[in-house]
């Protein structure tokens, strides 16, 4: 589902709130280079973590999310590797802990069990960027805009699905070092050229006949190219779900930057809040804005709930897009961060603590590296709201299997 923006029941007592960090903020140090390979971007800690964090969410959406978790294991080879850092760990072995912990939540397990269970049977890893265990997270959501199935005055904006002649290719076939690269453009002969930008297909009506409905207003399509997928309120009743069905491959630039580089925005005011309301008091604007993405979403029509990048529904408040080459997909961990509002000056502040279970079950342009990570808050205003402003600092402790003669490490 998530495109370009994205990065926790309790072990002590369930639902019974929130707890305090499980280490205190890292020491400032100098940074250090960024992990560049999934091996570099996660460190073992002690196994003490595990009893000290507390969830703040309930057991059922953990558990819903576990159970689509194991779906999309259940389709993948059981011997493919996914790797937590130092840690390689097959799918087979990650769905049977993910079995095991569901059952433990299932069965209800008395908090000092389920406390002393997790820290047998899971090594716990800290996500590293640059050097520091601290990442930014960041918010999506499921929008929902007005729109038609048929274009007139009020419904002028096109909702393109994928063109015929878009060609993305893995190259990962041809290098092993290019594994999980891929490159997306339009064959011209025999030569592989980039795919035109927004601008482009805007102006030249390329892909006029590609549309899968239209919509009202250009800067809420944009949006929900943003987060990936969403909902069409449709003209005359009814719904249309549509989700992410590919790319132009032109890089993504990010138009809240934009912005602010331009004075427009204050940095600390910028939100999804404030470039929608400068947007809206400045329509001459929109195109000169909204073209500085290069980037265009194509879409697709959706029977169901939105769906993440494995192929299965993701769940608010479970599920986070990371960058699958240093993060693994499929994995478990615990989010520690705040929920956002908004401050008497109009700017981001913290509310307060966000502490829960999390599965990578998404990805998205925007979330390159190590130090992101994206949040699902769901659809409808409240979650519209909290993901437009979430930018906060936070950390990510991963849950690896243990191998079975592997003993926790010292304070565990």
């Amino acid at each position: 589902m998530k495109v370009h923006a994205l990065v926790f029941v309790s072990i002590l007592g369930l639902g019974l709130g929130c707890g305090p960090p499980a280490e205190p903020p890292p020491t400032p140090r100098p940074e250090r280079e960024p992990p560049a390979t999934a091996a570099e971007a996660l460190r073992p800690v002690s196994s003490i973590v595990l009893r000290e964090l507390v969830d703040d969410g309930d057991s059922e959406s953990l558990r819903l999310a576990l159970g689509r978790n194991l779906e999309w294991l259940s389709r993948q080879p059981a011997d493919r590797l996914l790797v937590f850092g130092p840690r390689t760990v097959t799918t087979g072995e990650l769905a049977a802990a993910l079995a095991r912990f569901d059952g433990w939540l299932a069965a209800g397990l008395p908090p000092a069990e389920l406390a002393a269970r997790l820290a047998e049977q899971f090594e716990p890893m800290v996500d590293v960027a640059n050097g520091r265990s601290e990442l930014l997270v960041t918010g999506y959501y499921e929008p929902v805009i007005a729109g038609s199935r048929r274009r007139s005055a009020d419904y002028s904006v096109p909702i393109y699905g994928p063109p015929s002649d878009l060609f993305r290719i893995d190259l990962g076939g041809f290098r092993d070092e290019w594994s999980g690269k891929k490159v997306t453009g339009l064959l011209r002969g025999n030569r592989l050229l980039p795919y035109p930008d927004r601008r482009e297909i805007r102006e030249t009506g390329r892909l006029r006949g590609r549309e899968i409905a239209w919509a009202r207003d250009p800067v809420e399509l944009f949006f929900v190219e943003v987060q990936g997928s969403g909902a069409v309120a449709l003209e005359g009743g009814g719904e249309l779900r549509i989700g992410y069905a590919g790319a132009n491959g032109r890089q993504y630039r990010s138009i809240g930057k934009l912005l602010i580089d331009e004075e427009r925005i204050p940095r600390e005011r910028m939100s999804m809040q404030a470039l929608r309301h400068y947007l809206a008091e400045h329509p001459e604007e929109v195109e000169r804005v909204l073209d500085y993405n290069e980037s265009q979403v194509f879409f697709r029509q959706l029977d169901g709930p939105p769906l993440g990048s494995l192929g299965v529904p993701v769940t608010p408040g479970r599920t986070i897009a990371a960058d699958h080459s240093l993060l693994p997909p499929g994995g478990l961990a615990f989010l520690l961060t705040d929920v956002p509002g908004v401050g008497p000056d109009g700017s981001t502040v913290a509310v307060s603590p966000l502490r829960r279970f999390v599965l990578v079950q998404d990805a998205g342009g925007a979330i390159r590296g190590a130090d992101r990570a994206d949040l699902f808050w769901g659809r409808g205003e409240e979650a519209a709201l909290r993901a437009g402003l979430m930018k906060q600092p936070g950390r990510l402790y991963f849950l690896v299997p243990r191998a079975s003669d592997e003993a926790p490490l010292p304070g565990g």
